[in-house]
């Protein structure tokens, strides 16, 4: 076995221990995939693709598919990333009991809140950039009107009159107008009135009507029509469009009640259908989630006849082959030799990358293999979350007690099996139930 390539560029301390806390504490690091990324090289290629398409004014739509623990938010995370250097601007947020696609009760009004208070750009990776990207679209507009000899507010409107065909664009392009007025004006009330509509913070349509003027809010029933509007915005206002990162789809799976599962996968058909006919443009939807969330046909996404026809498996893949021109990407396991090229980075970002503080030689990253492979077989190459886990544990301790021999301390390292938590049901409030009746999860898992 080769060893990797062996990175010498120094790590900043703060990123370095970012990087190892989330590890392992089994979340997706916020930055630096950069140090950790092996394998994966079709995948990130056709999300790379995606992310061209809407740098180009297109749409896309993605599901990434797999095991719990194979590493589908890594790469989201790592689309994250390639995006952001892209000139996109990234919103992302977790499906959870309170947040859905589809609601009559602000649940996705709360999932939308939570997508625009993440948006981040390039100069602003950690999220907030809402007032950022409004601030560079006013800066665009008041250059233009320098260059034009126009009035600004001319030029403004100019600029947005296109949004105002599409539905929910009058209003829209009227919230934009008053932050506009506001910044000009040094009236911070009206133009923070202007990013809580934006937020989705207005509860009623009678308190946004006297703050803008404006007759409607962002609720359950208009946040995606307010979402596609936004990405087209991010062009005017001078970037390469919207990507939208939706993780932890087998929410949807687990609820309590076929019809609220039904709309919201209802609502994944109409951003699906919007991207697949081109009727969205500069923004694109990136969803992850388990197997049995896509293909379950009792209750998954199969269940719903219009989606198992948008999102069917390629009958001439599979035994080694693939097919990423489709929706969905369904993630394999790691290769023997990306597993080890893992280990080689995760050493090295451990020692902030400088080899020569290096804690362990190659010969302890095959041992470990070794003994992982003894304990769980080949369940590490599917899902080496725990793996990742159990390796850092092993040098934190070799780290913390210089004088202890690695050889020996591997035979304490306990790596076992990656077993997904209990599936219980959620109603339609968002309350977890314990599984039963006729859509009984018992025995299932993530």
């Amino acid at each position: 076995m080769s060893d990797a390539p062996r990175n010498t560029n120094l790590i900043r301390k703060s990123e370095r221990d970012a990087i190892i806390s989330a590890l392992r504490s089994g979340v997706v690091p916020r930055a630096g995939l950069r140090y950790l990324r092996v394998g994966r090289e079709r995948e990130i290629r056709a999300l790379v693709s995606d992310i061209d398409r809407i740098a180009e004014g297109g749409s896309t739509v993605r599901f990434v598919v797999g095991d719990f623990g194979s590493g589908k938010s890594f790469l989201l995370g790592l689309a994250r990333e390639l995006a952001l250097s892209t000139r996109l601007v990234v919103a992302s947020a977790d499906l959870t009991t309170s947040r859905r696609l589809h609601s009559s009760s602000s649940q996705a009004q709360s999932l939308y809140t939570e997508l625009m208070s993440s948006l981040a750009t390039r100069a602003a990776p950690n999220g907030g950039a809402i007032e950022a990207i409004l601030q560079q679209f006013v800066a665009a507009c008041r250059e233009t009107a320098r260059a034009t000899d126009d009035v600004p507010e001319v030029v403004i409107r100019r600029e947005l009159e296109s949004l105002q065909q599409f539905t929910g664009g009058y209003d829209f392009v009227e919230v934009i107008s008053a932050y506009w007025r506001g910044f000009v004006e040094g009236d911070d009330e009206k133009s923070q009135a202007a990013v809580r509509w934006l937020r989705g913070e207005y509860a009623t349509k009678t308190e946004a009507r006297l703050a803008l003027g404006v007759h409607t809010i962002v609720n359950d029933a208009t946040y995606y029509d307010v979402l596609k509007l936004f990405g087209r915005f991010t062009r005017l206002a001078g970037f390469a469009g919207l990507l939208v990162e939706i993780d932890e789809l087998t929410i949807l799976y687990r609820l309590s009640h076929p019809k609220s599962r039904e709309s919201n996968y209802e609502k994944l058909l109409a951003i699906i259908n919007d991207a697949l006919q081109g009727i969205s443009s500069g923004i694109g939807f990136l969803f992850a989630g388990t197997a049995e969330t896509l293909s379950d046909q009792r209750r998954g996404m199969y269940s719903y006849s219009a989606l198992r026809t948008r999102l069917p498996d390629n009958p001439f893949a599979g035994t080694g082959l693939v097919d990423f021109s489709g929706p969905v990407i369904r993630l394999g396991q790691l290769t023997p030799d990306e597993l080890y090229a893992l280990l080689v980075n995760l050493r090295n970002v451990f020692a902030g990358g400088d080899e020569t503080k290096w804690l362990v030689p190659d010969e302890a990253l095959l041992a470990f293999m070794d003994h992982c492979a003894s304990q769980i077989g080949d369940a590490y190459f599917r899902t080496p979350r725990d793996t990742i886990t159990a390796f850092l544990n092993l040098l934190s301790v070799l780290e913390q007690n210089p004088g202890a021999d690695w050889r020996v301390m591997l035979g304490h390292v306990n790596v076992v099996p990656v077993v997904a938590p209990g599936l219980d049901e959620i109603d339609d409030d968002g309350t977890v139930v314990p599984p039963g009746g006729d859509d009984e999860l018992t025995n299932l898992r993530l």
